[in-house]
């Protein structure tokens, strides 16, 4: 595959727009994750699916220098399973836009991607490595006493905030989206 200027350019200019949302993940997820969410969408239908990839894949680390998750620095397992919770709201988006075609197919990619990504992430995370390693967390919390808190917040993050941050992130890029489609069109003619 070979890859344009303006493709690199494009990916760039959003993949700025996801580090400098992360500035505000201390404030709220409910303000970072819809945009990090809506860039990778953003990046998959404007610039193509390697460039919601390549966003889904360097958020999270970008997240973990911006924010210092304790969680995240004492089981870093959570890196991949991120990524790849990205890259399947990513793909989902990227398969019903462009191998579909009934009438709706975006936001039903919008809608499974979501739902998808909060099930995987529910699943591997909530499931599996925070019952296996959480126990790991507790050496690197101010509180060690803390850490049954900061266990079931996490098990809230890393299900539940994930499906309403990727629905509001969807909702926002579908916003966008609509303009930028019939800017894109024009321009290419």
């Amino acid at each position: 595959m070979k890859l344009t200027t303006k493709q690199l350019v494009q990916t760039a200019l959003l993949l700025a727009i996801c580090i400098v949302s992360q500035y505000f993940k201390n404030i709220s997820v409910y303000i970072t994750g819809p945009i990090v969410n809506a860039t990778i969408i953003i990046a998959v239908l404007a610039v193509g699916l390697w460039s919601g990839i390549l966003i889904s894949i360097v958020a999270p680390i970008t997240a973990f220098f911006f924010t210092g998750s304790p969680i995240m620095a004492a089981i870093p397992l959570m890196f991949p399973v991120v990524m790849a919770g990205n890259v399947i709201l990513a793909v989902c988006v990227w398969y019903f836009e462009e191998k579909t075609s009934f009438q709706w197919k975006l936001p039903a990619g919008f809608l499974a991607g979501s739902v998808l990504k909060a099930v995987f992430m529910g699943i591997v995370i909530v499931l599996i490595i925070l019952p296996i390693f959480g126990d790991n967390v507790a050496a690197k919390l101010p509180k060690p006493e803390a850490l049954p808190a900061v266990l079931a917040t996490a098990r809230t993050t890393f299900s539940v905030t994930q499906l309403i941050t990727a629905l509001i992130g969807s909702v926002l890029s579908y916003v966008i989206w609509l303009p930028l489609k019939k800017y894109l069109k024009a321009e290419q003619n």
